[in-house]
């Protein structure tokens, strides 16, 4: 790892691990989720101008109008997705900056990532180049419609709000697979939809924020 991976002062390792035991007080209890978040540099996800506010509890902008989730709720989702369980192909929907699929690629077998904006895809490649996360394949494509050719998955995490569980996602899942996932417009929650082998369960969580999810692509 290079100098700017292990950081200084309010990006360095110290601060990274003062997060890990913030999210443990906070209520974090899968220490594989939390080991993943203490070995990934998330300030290089952000602007350099941002950097010292990396590890604060926060959602930060990461342009485009979409923004990179506060270190809770990637933990949280991360930690519902898990289950407990080992992780062997996970979809996430919003790469965005790369950071949560950074987090996955320490804790599933396989992470395939699809974000509509080609510009942020860029970036988020070049971040995750830099940590070598060979387990990641990343995809320029429509969330929404999830990657059929390649389900069933394990998990699903989804980065942004919709004003409901697309039907497409869950016929990806895998018998005992979880769908972790915003939905609402003007007041979300946190979903999680796990696939039995006789049904869909639903369970409906805490609130939250997101960017809502959007159709199609572009630049």
């Amino acid at each position: 790892m290079d100098s700017r991976h292990l950081g200084i002062g309010m990006t360095s390792q110290r601060t990274r691990m003062r997060m890990v035991e913030r999210l443990r007080e906070q209520g974090i209890r899968d220490e594989t989720v939390l080991a993943a978040m203490g070995e990934v540099p998330r300030h290089i996800f952000v602007d350099e101008a941002l950097a010292s506010r990396a590890y604060d509890d926060f959602a930060l902008p990461i342009g485009f109008g979409q923004t990179i989730s506060a270190p809770l709720t990637v933990a949280r989702m991360l930690e519902l997705a898990r289950g407990g369980r080992s992780l062997g192909r996970v979809l996430e929907i919003g790469t965005g900056c790369g950071y949560q699929v950074a987090v996955l690629s320490r804790i599933a077998r396989e992470v395939y990532s699809i974000e509509r904006i080609a510009a942020l895809l860029g970036k988020a490649r070049r971040s995750l180049r830099e940590l070598r996360a060979t387990n990641v394949k990343l995809k320029h494509a429509d969330g929404q419609l999830g990657l059929p050719d390649i389900a069933p998955f394990d998990a699903i995490v989804m980065a942004a709000a919709a004003a409901e569980v697309p039907e497409a996602l869950t016929a990806q899942l895998d018998i005992g697979g979880r769908l972790v996932m915003p939905i609402g417009t003007k007041e979300q929650r946190l979903v999680m939809i796990e696939r039995t082998d006789r049904a869909f369960v639903e369970t409906r969580l805490e609130n939250v924020n997101f960017v809502p999810l959007l159709p199609g692509t572009r630049v």
